[in-house]
Parts: C-alpha cells; structure tokens; sequence
C-alpha cells in the first residue's frame, strides 16, 4: 500500500519537467527564427534587434493560435520569461568590461550616468505626476529609455514585479523611438556639418550617440551610419552605460522597498530585496574584464544569452494580450516621447558641456 507514495517523489520531478517542454519549445522557435531574421540587412540597417523582432513575433503568435495552446505550454512560457530572462541578465555581463571606462574617460561616464539618471528621474516625475501613469509602467518606461532598451525593461521588471503589458509597453516605446533615432541622428550630425552649428567631432557624436540612444543595436546602427570611428566610439559609451544597469538595480530595488514599505502597518522597515542576477551580472562582468576566459568560451556565452534574452522576449509576446497594451492608451508613447526630446536636447547639452575634445 504505501509503495505508490514512496515513488510518487521520483517520478514528479520528470513529469514536471515534461510539463515546460511544450512551452519552451515554442518560445525557442521563435526565438530563433527572430535571430535568423535579425541578421538580414532589411532589419539591421533600421537597427532592430533580434530581442525585438521576437517579440513582435511573439505577440502576433500569442495573439491567434496560442490561446489554444496555452493549457499546454503555459509553464514553459512563464519559467522562460522569468528563470531564462534572470539567466540571460547575468550572462550579458560578457559584453563588458572595466576596461571600457578607461577608453570613454571620466567624463564620458558622467556623461552616461547625468543622462540615466535625469532620464530616469523625468520618467518617474512626468508619468505618475502629469500623465497619471502607475509607478510600474513609468519605471519601466524610464529603465528602457534612460539604460539599454528591451534588456534594461526586462531586468527592471523582476524589481518593481511588472505586469506582462507594463513590460511590452515598455518595449513597444524603445522599439518605436529607439528606431526613430537611428534615422535622426545621422540626419543631425550631417546637417551640423554642413551648418557648422555645434563643434562636435564624429568621435564626439559617437559619445553623443552612446549616451542617448534605447538599443544596442540601434546605437550600432546609427553610429555605423555616419563613420567607423563614431561607431566605436558610440559603442563604448553605450557599453558602460550599459555597465550602469547593476547599480540602478540595486538603488532601485532600496528604493521600491521603502516606498512599499510606507503603506503597511508595521513598524517594521521593509527588507531590501537585492536582485541576484544583477550582482552576477556585475561578477561576469568583472570576470570578464580579467581576460581569463578564452575567447572563444566569451563568444560562445554571448550567442547563448543571445538566445535566452530572444527566448524571454518571445514568451513575453506570447502571454501578452494586445487588448491590454491597447487598454494603456497614448500616455505611455508620450511619455516615451518626452523622454526622446529629453535625451535629444539635453543630451546634446551635456556632450557639448563634458565631452572631452
């Protein structure tokens, strides 16, 4: 009578990995053929990115045939936009190094942290205070416009617990003007050479354009768009202020905890919840900056996360219904809209003000 019970435990775990296959499989597929297709000139030459391409993927396949779907793939979908998407933030830690400061300089990284952090700062003030948005939806749109884009939005999430919709949302604003800017900037740096408005170098665009554009791969575009040397440039700015993520989590996570914290009862200080993948995020990076690890191995970790953070932003797609982000209406891309012009203007005073020459 009691052997049943005694081999239920070992057969449970099997049968509950089982259970994710389905759902994983399928954000996995669309993971990869958004990877396949990121790497077409129609889609690089507009800067969009494979993490966003499987979104979009995701939604259109989320919206039409997953509900059927859904009572099988429902647990694959959800370990893979939460534990996958966790995964694939520390290993980004390989992009970087510490090294990088030292080619941008430290005024370059005063650059980057003033532009993260009045981004950052007007996203929270403009989305809760004129447009009423909630604090969720405001942070994340801030995180993607003010640090890495779709990265940034989908590391901020797992602090502040952020719904399916906030997250693509959020997204949708980074891809929105996040490709909007690989197109202005050139326009801008060829239009200033010609006028001779501003006296900015292209490696001093290139810094320019690393400190206000969404995208990795957008920056990487836009600074390829003008020449080599704003490109590298752009890239390392972009780079160490993708660095900046880390410590934002941290400061953010302090900060969500005590604003929660004043609506209880207890007496009680609300305990500080610290995001592990951030802190692996900075020890990879950190490891990284070492040069220990072979070539090969760091270029092999970057495709894999590659494929985790694509893997996450496809079964983001795929729970999300389109009916909630229409339900969040226009404040959220005017937000986001503010926050381009921000990053536009004063972005381009600082650069002008710090930017070594």
């Amino acid at each position: 009578m009691q052997q049943p019970s005694n081999a239920s435990p070992t057969l449970r775990f099997p049968a509950a990995a089982l259970g994710y296959l389905p759902g994983l499989a399928l954000s996995a597929a669309l993971a990869l053929a958004a990877i396949w297709l990121a790497q077409s000139p129609v889609f690089t030459e507009r800067g969009l990115s494979a993490l966003t391409l499987a979104l979009v993927m995701g939604l259109l396949v989320g919206n039409t045939v997953y509900p059927r779907l859904a009572p099988s793939s429902h647990a694959g979908v959800g370990f893979a936009k939460q534990r996958l998407l966790r995964a694939g933030i520390v290993l980004y830690g390989l992009r970087l190094t510490f090294q990088d400061i030292g080619h941008l300089g430290w005024s370059g990284v005063m650059i980057d942290a003033l532009v993260l952090g009045s981004t950052f700062a007007m996203a929270l003030w403009l989305g809760r205070k004129v447009l009423g948005l909630d604090a969720r939806t405001s942070i994340l749109i801030g995180a993607g416009s003010s640090i890495c884009g779709a990265a940034a939005v989908l590391a901020t999430a797992p602090v502040v617990k952020g719904r399916p919709q906030d997250i693509a949302v959020a997204v949708a604003t980074v891809v929105v003007f996040g490709t909007v800017a690989t197109f202005v900037y050139p326009a801008l740096f060829h239009w200033n050479a010609a006028h001779a408005l501003v006296n900015l170098s292209p490696t001093q665009f290139g810094l320019y354009i690393g400190s206000t554009v969404h995208e990795v791969a957008q920056v990487v575009a836009a600074g390829e768009a003008i020449s080599p040397q704003t490109a590298d440039m752009a890239v390392i700015a972009k780079m160490v202020r993708v660095m900046m993520l880390a410590p934002f989590l941290l400061l953010l996570s302090a900060w969500w905890a005590r604003k929660n914290a004043k609506g209880t009862t207890d007496s009680q200080p609300a305990p500080i919840s610290i995001p592990w993948f951030a802190l692996g995020f900075v020890v990879v990076a950190g490891v990284n900056s070492l040069d220990l690890l072979p070539r090969s191995l760091v270029q092999f970790g970057v495709q894999l996360d590659n494929l985790l953070l694509a893997v996450a932003m496809a079964a983001l797609g795929l729970s999300t219904h389109i009916s909630a982000v229409r339900a969040a209406g226009t404040r959220p891309l005017l937000l986001a809209l503010v926050l381009f012009g921000w990053l536009l203007g004063a972005g381009l005073l600082l650069n002008l003000l710090l930017s070594p020459v």
